[in-house]
């Protein structure tokens, strides 16, 4: 028994060693990003799918927890493939280069965008709004910075915010089908579900009476 713990001791030593050897950085860094866009994707899309499928799916139990599981893997799984690709493409581009320009990050990401979030599925578009709506709030504060357009007087916000839900509400009124799935959910049951109700249960307990009643 005591020669087992010291052999298991003897064995994370190694590894230990092993994994502060600089020369080995750039391939574990790639199997580290694998890892942390595994738990990552996992932690945030959990949470997420877990108030979506019971707040607006129906059907039994185990296929909501089977949505959810399925909801899980799949955003687990293609983070963990996109930053396992863009850092593989990132220090291999060092590598033949000689030195990490910024374009390698540009070209490294497109690439692992083509190849992991390429198909058009409810997970993966999700993942892509969230990303559009950050680029632009980014591109317009560097253009800021860069001087290309003029630092406002006033802060901008207010008429962002009111230019973004007008919008939204407009599609969602007249142009429906265009808009993603959860977020004409969400906006079903906070617009038209609150238009119906037959008594004081549906009205404040219960978004909608059951068949039952």
């Amino acid at each position: 028994m005591a020669g087992g713990a010291g052999r298991l001791r003897a064995l994370l030593r190694a590894v230990n060693v092993f994994l502060q050897q600089r020369r080995y950085h750039a391939a574990l860094a790639v199997l580290k990003g694998f890892r942390n866009g595994a738990v990552y994707g996992a932690k945030i899309r959990a949470p997420h799918a877990l108030v979506m499928t019971f707040l607006f799916k129906s059907g039994s139990l185990r296929e909501k927890l089977k949505s959810i599981a399925q909801a899980t893997y799949a955003h687990s799984r293609n983070l963990a493939y996109f930053v396992f690709t863009y850092k593989g493409l990132l220090a291999a581009q060092s590598q033949l280069q000689g030195k990490k320009i910024p374009f390698h990050s540009f070209l490294a990401a497109c690439i692992g965008g083509w190849l992991v979030f390429g198909d058009n599925n409810p997970i993966n578009s999700q993942i892509i709004m969230y990303l559009l709506s950050r680029i632009l709030f980014g591109l317009a504060r560097l253009a800021v910075q860069k001087g290309y357009i003029p630092q406002p007087r006033q802060d901008p916000f207010p008429l962002l915010a009111a230019l973004v839900w007008g919008t939204v509400l407009w599609l969602f009124e007249y142009h429906k089908e265009t808009l993603q799935p959860s977020l004409q959910s969400s906006m079903t049951y906070l617009y038209e579900d609150s238009e119906v109700w037959h008594d004081l249960s549906d009205f404040l307990v219960y978004n909608k009476r059951t068949d039952s009643k």
